[in-house]
């Protein structure tokens, strides 16, 4: 009783200070959620019993016990642990791989890509994800973030890349089609030197990417025998990381290719995509210049599969996609051990919206702990994209942006994998 009595003053304390901060007279806006286990900052310990407040859509404070307000409203998850919302790193939310997909730029009119995206933003919140960066896809994805930041639609936080920059004929150019239809669907990032790779970022940035994405090696889904090693030359990288640095970007590269991979790291870009075939030595590479490695595991085990039991796609992909999937998870596990900075990241649109939790397994394949996985998706990737002011934890003047499962996800990680209640913004779209 004499717990409750004083959590209940600190709350009342609270509440009044930012009401008063706030010039509210009253709490009738106030959340306050009783939480069984709040796992609050990732890393430190879970707490019991706690409430959770909230207030105009941000984290006010977290106080001991189950306490009341008669004006507040009060969500019961006395039976549930709440962590902050999770955060994938790397998805294309315009799309979802089928085997009619290279079609796509040639049938869908703007209207259907963005409607698609919506969709799929709205799964990937349910899926418990409430932040994301897109590195990848076409000027839609920029609408699609304007859409939910005013409100109009749900989804997750979006920073997004737009177009990729890429060289001729490399992975993110335009393969097999007649040469007739290859200039209506090649993009303006596509670039060949130094100076053209600099008005390629300076584009990018023009059309509205918060992160520079880059093609440094080939890729699987590209219908070209081009392989998976660096493609762009090292004074291309170099004049790229220049030209985003100047504009206040940071840049992140697909990277496929030891080679590439290290060309990439040396000219400055802030994080690799997948990394598949690094080393110990790459790995000490990207704790000499900070960088951070997003492992997209999940990736490439669906493209194994299509490859193997799927007729999905052409030869060129399918022979590359048995290549590189196999390597992903060991690539994982020595990036783990040598100390990489690693960030959640799925490259969902290749593998099923929604099902972005799935790469949990993974890393703990890999050798994570359940509490590293989750930091991986939480503080790490926050900060990574760039959002760690205002997501990532659950602390005072962040945005309400959490999820709670019935079961305690540093016990069983495929918790996450079912989540029963998300709020972003203070707002909930799952659970009650």
């Amino acid at each position: 009783m004499r717990k409750l009595l004083l959590a209940g003053a600190a709350l009342a304390f609270t509440l009044t200070a930012a009401a008063h901060d706030e010039t509210h007279d009253s709490h009738e806006d106030f959340t306050l959620i009783h939480a069984g286990q709040v796992l609050a900052v990732p890393g430190n310990a879970p707490k019991a019993e706690q409430t959770i407040i909230i207030h105009d859509g941000k984290i006010v404070g977290i106080e001991d016990g189950y306490v009341d307000d008669d004006e507040a409203t009060i969500i019961d998850g006395k039976d549930m642990f709440f962590l902050p919302g999770l955060i994938d790193s790397h998805v294309h939310l315009r799309g979802e791989w089928s085997p009619t997909s290279r079609w796509d730029g040639v049938l869908l009119e703007s209207g259907d890509v963005a409607f698609q995206a919506a969709k799929h933003a709205k799964t990937t919140l349910m899926a418990g994800f409430t932040a994301v960066q897109d590195v990848g896809g076409p000027k839609e994805i920029f609408a699609l973030k304007r859409a939910i930041n005013k409100g109009l639609i749900p989804g997750p936080h979006i920073q997004a890349a737009g177009s990729a920059i890429s060289i001729t004929g490399g992975h993110g150019d335009t393969h097999g089609f007649k040469d007739e239809l290859i200039p209506h669907m090649q993009s303006e990032t596509i670039c060949d030197g130094p100076a053209d790779c600099r008005r390629a970022v300076r584009q990018a940035v023009k059309n509205g990417a918060d992160v520079i994405k880059i093609t440094a090696t080939g890729g699987v889904l590209s219908n070209t025998n081009a392989g998976t090693g660096q493609q762009f030359f090292d004074d291309e990288l170099e004049a790229i990381v220049e030209a985003a640095t100047k504009m206040g970007r940071k840049v992140t590269a697909h990277a496929h290719g030891k080679d590439g991979i290290e060309s990439a790291l040396k000219a400055g870009v802030s994080s690799i995509e997948h990394g598949t075939y690094l080393d110990a030595g790459t790995a000490a590479l990207f704790k000499k210049h900070d960088a951070t490695l997003i492992p997209t595991v999940m990736a490439g085990m669906t493209v194994v599969d299509w490859a193997t039991n799927k007729d999905w796609l052409p030869p060129n992909s399918a022979k590359k996609a048995l290549e590189v999937g196999p390597q992903m998870q060991d690539m994982a596990r020595i990036a783990y051990e040598g100390g990489v900075n690693i960030a959640f990241g799925t490259d969902t649109g290749v593998s099923e919206h929604g099902k972005n939790a799935e790469e949990f397994t993974y890393m703990l394949e890999a050798g994570m702990s359940e509490m590293e996985a989750i930091e991986s998706a939480t503080t790490i990737a926050a900060k990574h994209i760039g959002l760690d002011a205002v997501i990532g934890t659950l602390e005072k003047g962040k945005y309400a942006d959490l999820i709670g499962v019935d079961g305690n996800p540093l016990d069983k990680i495929e918790e996450l994998r079912d989540v029963d209640f998300v709020m972003k913004g203070g707002v909930v779209y799952k659970g009650s």
